[in-house]
């Protein structure tokens, strides 16, 4: 029986079928539950924890979710690497639905989330300029180009509150700024990565382009997720694949990224 992972999939309900000689696992946080109980199995000879994002019945919406609280449960049962596939709109022509964009920087127009562990007990800065892992972003471009994806290596991924969509005039604003994708849950998960230094690798798949991109009635709820559902089935076969690929020894920054820091208070090993 698996107890330990040391890889995470913070994703949707149809990646439970992702692990074999998979055990359910109760964890309480300093910072409350995490979305639901979290399924630890293997994937070949690795050891990997799938939570569902927004919780098994889909009851946390973008804004609610306890991002805190999902990633020290990842961490306290030894993830080191996490991967997170989700749904985006597309904010450029040339990404179309269907398209896997792994992005290499990120844009916070969310409010009222909390985005630190740090928030009492000292200052602590971490380093954010690059919020990506970069071996999980190589490892992520080559499996889906070796799946033949159409994937676009690098891109800004602009994350806003929810749950409701963006208007034309805001998705018009985030394509005038050189912006790639919009959607509404790859941050604070990326952030709080960091700060437990941990590597986070997004893995963003287009299922619509956003209201001010093209004419038409705009994006809805049911759309997205009907696309989504109709690519699980492949998506779960990237993220298998790119767990294989994924290196076993981190040598990238995110494993370095509070060496000479101060924390407040010790971290789940």
């Amino acid at each position: 029986m698996v107890t330990r992972a040391d890889i995470g999939v913070i994703g949707g309900s149809g990646f439970y079928s992702l692990l074999d000689d998979a055990t359910e696992v109760e964890l309480s946080t300093p910072y409350g539950p995490p979305s639901d109980v979290i399924t630890v199995g293997r994937v070949g000879p690795r050891s990997v924890a799938f939570i569902p994002r927004h919780g098994r019945d889909h009851r946390f919406p973008p804004h609610r979710i306890p991002y805190r609280a999902n990633l020290w449960a990842l961490r306290s049962l030894g993830v080191r690497q996490v991967l997170a596939p989700s749904a985006v709109g597309s904010l450029r022509p040339e990404l179309g639905p269907g398209t896997l964009v792994v992005p290499d920087q990120l844009v916070d127009r969310t409010s009222g989330r909390v985005q630190t562990y740090y928030d009492a007990g000292g200052v602590v800065h971490v380093s954010f300029s690059d919020p990506y892992c970069p071996a999980g972003r190589a490892a992520a471009v080559s499996a889906a180009g070796s799946a033949d994806w159409e994937v676009a290596d690098g891109g800004t991924l602009v994350v806003i509150e929810g749950p409701r969509f963006s208007t034309r005039a805001e998705s018009r604003w985030f394509t005038a700024n050189g912006w790639s994708i919009v959607g509404m849950t790859g941050f604070p998960e990326s952030v709080l990565a960091r700060e437990l230094a941990m590597c986070y690798t997004s893995l963003s798949l287009v299922t619509d382009h956003d209201a001010g991109v093209e004419a038409g009635e705009g994006v809805t709820h049911e759309e997205v997720m009907a696309f989504f559902a109709t690519n699980v089935t492949r998506m779960r076969s990237l993220v298998t694949d790119l767990i294989g690929g994924l290196p076993q020894d981190r040598t990238c920054p995110c494993a370095q990224a509070l060496d000479g820091l101060k924390l407040p208070f010790e971290l789940p090993r």
